[in-house]
């Protein structure tokens, strides 16, 4: 357990293995991050990952005090207001989206790729490479299969990762981009009335589509097609000279099904592994970002049908909401 002189107040958590405490002394306050398991991630990678934002002067907690040992370090407070909370008072949604994308394209001019930890250990970000994005794709045959079919498990399951390498194979952008990797309105804070960043530890280079997947199939925060439409146009046309459209959209898309399979996966491993059940309500509205982006591609009917066939609306729905 975190033992510490100073007064702390925890704070929500999310569905990481990192405790948050918020330390206050008079006026000033700042955040513990205790961290025991995947603490080189969650406290190393971290911090790197934070300073090379700064460093690009981006707003991003700063470290304050180290004591990795103890798994724990204190970084700056950047308040308590999301970007989520500004979203929910104000009448104009699409204003404050307007203000992400912005932030969201200037974030991928980031050429950064190495810096010191606070260990003065160089640490290179990873590649989003098609390896990666298989795995993730695969905690859906590891997790949701097993607890939600009966029959053919391991057939199905086969099948469906010839289907996940496949489209791997279809997709067309480079790795060549700063990616945040949960690039969403709960992950964006607004400190001095400026959009900052947290939960960064998860950056990799990748695929220009993959945050713009993030922000708008986003599983917590429920938006019209239209709406969607809408955010997506406009990162299109704030960033016209840079995108082969054809090729986004492609891999917009299939992104998005293989990131939503993840999520599925994922969800379902928090609350049968970590008794997190609070996540299986989110899974059917993942089920229809699913629905969405396979509806107008080719290339995505194939697992759509499949999906369809083997995990039916009673399955689909069967957490509610």
């Amino acid at each position: 357990m975190l033992k510490i002189k100073h007064k702390l107040h925890k704070i929500k958590g999310d569905a990481s293995f990192r405790e948050f405490y918020r330390k206050k002394i008079k006026s000033k306050s700042s955040i513990i991050i205790f961290s025991k398991k995947e603490k080189r991630k969650n406290l190393l990678i971290y911090d790197a990952i934070n300073k090379i934002l700064i460093m690009n002067k981006f707003i991003a907690p700063k470290l304050i005090y180290q004591e990795y040992k103890n798994n724990f370090i204190e970084v700056k407070d950047l308040g308590k207001q999301t970007a989520l909370d500004v979203i929910k008072r104000k009448k104009s949604k699409f204003s404050t989206f307007e203000k992400i994308i912005d932030l969201l394209i200037k974030m991928q001019g980031i050429k950064t790729k190495k810096i010191k930890n606070f260990q003065n250990q160089l640490y290179k970000i990873p590649t989003y490479n098609n390896k990666m994005l298989f795995n993730e794709a695969k905690l859906f045959c590891d997790w949701y299969v097993p607890e939600n079919v009966r029959k053919n498990k391991s057939k199905i399951n086969k099948i469906l990762v010839t289907k996940i390498k496949n489209l791997l194979q279809k997709l067309k952008l480079k790795n060549d981009t700063f990616v945040h990797r949960d690039f969403h309105v709960s992950n964006l804070m607004y400190f001095k009335n400026k959009l900052a960043f947290i939960d960064t530890q998860d950056a990799v280079i990748g695929n220009q589509a993959y945050d713009l997947v993030s922000l708008v199939d986003d599983v917590r925060y429920k938006t019209s097609k239209n709406f969607k439409k809408k955010i997506y146009n406009f990162y299109l046309k704030k960033n016209k000279k840079n995108i082969n459209e054809n090729f986004f959209l492609n891999d917009f898309e299939i992104l998005s099904v293989l990131r939503n399979l993840k999520i599925i996966g994922i969800f379902t491993r928090l609350a049968k592994r970590d008794n997190k059940k609070l996540y299986l309500k989110l899974i059917p509205y993942t089920w229809r970002l699913i629905d969405l982006r396979c509806q107008n591609n080719e290339l995505l009917k194939d697992l759509i049908i499949f999906l369809h066939k083997y995990f039916p609306k009673k399955i689909r729905n069967k957490y509610g909401n």
